[in-house]
């Protein structure tokens, strides 16, 4: 709990983060907002966490009307255009003189006066190398801006999904996220930075389209005259009319996933003797959530938690929650004695990978089997999902939920800002991408824990009734369940990552001029062309228009091969290329998926003609 009490220029700030522990028994909102206002915490005894922090001198001191603003000439620097998760690059470019202080100021050049002047915007990330830096650069020229105050995470960590979650709760304007998400971190690898909306989601490219423009014609940035804020503890500290309160970063995510998932049920399975729980935080931002969520709350136990401790480098691993990256995991989860369930996240929060014991469930059956299940293993969802959504080069499995289930569906470009528009027009409930995100409309983000929340409640419901002793059903019976039902749309991705750029756009091209010849009715291989383009998509919300998001081949049985660039990285070129193929024959679906698609592979690598663009004989990641 937070207390401020100013006089003299000084604000008094208590902290309950250190040391304290999460439990349902803290008190509701309402009471600790009726504690906050009685003035309890005004006091501190001797041992209590109480610190004081001072304005310094000439006109920053607490209640001053203004603050000093200084105007720094500045030059366009190019290279600062936005993809389809903000601007990501190797951290000593962030750290070249007004890179990131450039990209800021275009920021606040290229929104409304009403969107940040005297608003309250919201700061965090995922604990990465330069973040604490970066913290104090944006606080200023916020500061400098008009900017009336900063929702700041504690040691500047805020998941990506706590960060949406706080701008909803706190009725902020926007915030910003830094982190380069599921890619490496430290002095020699990557940073990143975004800007989402006052409803928690990214930043539509009519913005970001704003803010690449005005990085071309900077000329000057607005940076306040204030010290460096303490971000170590939580509080409040004031200057002029400017003020920044650093926040726990789990207390209001913590607080929403009690309001979405039913804890007691939760609890009961992880508590049980018979069920094994692991789950790895890759040295990333979720290793803050973890122990308070599962093992505080939840009753895991705390050697449940792997990698739970964030580093600035993630442990010199790369936080991304795949059959590669996350091989400790897997590792653990293959062995005969492994545990029932386990579960990893990526770097800022808002990925996850799902797995049963020696079983790996696809991004895309995930987002379809929590979409099956989630009425009646949810509270959130008790009335039923309102649509659901998957992004272009997922697979169809979700489409054949809504079909069954009567509820609208949508197929949208990769990047969770398509998603958002639907759900603030009540359209949409549940949805997810292959690149292992997953989401709902408690916030604007895909949101790894929620992923791992939903995934245990179906298995607790599931078990809720079983006994000590008798057999509890795993992760693969839920999933072999809905392949019976719905059938198994077999899916993998390559991923061919730090391509060279010019032959990557090279492939690309080509594709599109296959495509722009192409007719239905040709034959590939063994496969009959149904039709071939590049994906487009118009937002039935506001009409915007997203165009080449993809090169589709799609045959009559329902195969798809689809190749993109990925928008994710921070050197060269990623190319990912999408294989599907549906099966309904329950006798076929434990073939291992690589089988029952070699033959879509090969006619994916001859079409592409990979190998000659880019010069790559393997691809450096299969999921």
């Amino acid at each position: 709990m937070t207390s401020t009490y100013a006089r003299f220029d000084t604000v008094y700030l208590f902290s309950r983060f250190a040391g304290a522990k999460y439990s349902p028994l803290w008190p509701s909102s309402s009471s600790r907002s009726s504690l906050l206002s009685s003035g309890i915490h005004l006091r501190a005894k001797p041992n209590s966490r109480l610190r004081s922090v001072t304005a310094s001198s000439g006109s920053i001191v607490s209640g001053s009307e203004s603050i000093e603003i200084r105007s720094l000439p500045t030059k366009p620097i190019e290279g600062q255009k936005t993809g389809t998760s903000g601007l990501r690059k190797k951290v000593k470019v962030f750290m070249q003189d007004n890179y990131l202080a450039n990209w800021i100021q275009a920021l606040f050049n290229s929104l409304p006066l009403e969107d940040y002047k005297d608003a309250t915007l919201v700061l965090g990330g995922d604990g990465r190398y330069f973040n604490k830096q970066a913290s104090q650069i944006i606080i200023k020229i916020a500061a400098g801006n008009g900017v009336g105050k900063i929702l700041v995470g504690q040691e500047g960590i805020l998941s990506t999904p706590a960060v949406s979650a706080v701008i909803r709760k706190r009725k902020a304007n926007g915030g910003f996220i830094m982190s380069a998400s599921h890619n490496p971190g430290g002095p020699e690898y990557d940073w990143g930075i975004k800007f989402n909306y006052s409803s928690g989601q990214p930043a539509p490219e009519s913005i970001t389209d704003k803010i690449y423009g005005n990085t071309l014609s900077i000329s000057e940035i607005k940076v306040a005259e204030i010290p460096d804020i303490d971000l170590s503890h939580v509080g409040v500290t004031k200057y002029g009319n400017f003020s920044v309160e650093v926040i726990d970063p789990v207390w209001d995510y913590l607080e929403l996933m009690e309001g979405v998932f039913d804890f007691d049920l939760i609890r009961g399975l992880l508590s049980r003797s018979d069920f094994g729980f692991m789950f790895d935080a890759m040295h990333a931002v979720t290793g803050a959530y973890a122990k308070p969520i599962f093992v505080d709350n939840l009753g895991a136990k705390p050697d449940s938690i792997s990698n739970g401790v964030p580093l600035e480098d993630f442990g010199h691993g790369h936080p991304d929650p795949n059959l590669t990256y996350a091989k400790d995991l897997v590792d653990v989860m293959y062995r005969d004695d492994g545990p029932d369930f386990g579960a990893a996240s990526d770097g800022d929060g808002d990925r996850n990978m799902v797995l049963g014991n020696k079983f790996f469930v696809t991004p895309s059956d995930s987002v379809a089997i929590i979409a099956a299940n989630a009425q009646e293993a949810i509270p959130y969802f008790r009335a039923g999902p309102k649509g659901l959504a998957r992004s272009m080069p997922t697979s169809g499995a979700l489409d054949r939920v809504a079909e069954k289930l009567k509820l609208p569906f949508f197929e949208v470009p990769t990047g969770w800002k398509f998603f958002g528009n639907l759900m603030d027009a009540g359209k949409l409930s549940i949805c997810g991408e292959e690149s292992f995100g997953t989401g709902s409309d408690h916030i604007r983000e895909k949101d790894g824990i929620w992923a791992v929340l939903a995934w245990l409640s179906i298995l607790a419901h599931r078990n809720k009734d079983k006994k000590p002793g008798e057999k509890l059903v795993s992760v693969a019976d839920v999933v072999k369940e809905y392949w019976a039902t719905y059938g198994r749309n077999f899916f993998s991705r390559y991923d061919y990552e730090e391509c060279e750029s010019e032959g990557a756009n090279k492939m690309i091209e080509y594709l599109r001029d296959i495509v722009s010849k192409s007719k239905g009715g040709e034959n590939y291989g063994n496969y009959v062309l149904q039709f071939a383009d590049d994906f487009s998509y118009t937002d039935p919300v506001d009409g915007s228009v997203a165009s080449k998001q993809g090169v589709r081949f799609v045959f009559t049985d329902g195969s798809r091969i689809i190749f993109r660039l990925s928008g994710t990285g921070s050197a060269g070129a990623t190319v990912r290329i999408y294989i599907e193929q549906f099966e309904p024959d329950v006798s076929k679906h434990d073939v291992d998926a690589q089988i029952a698609l070699k033959p879509l592979i090969d006619l994916a690598l001859s079409v592409s003609k990979l190998k000659e663009f880019t010069g790559r004989e393997k691809p450096t990641v299969i999921t």
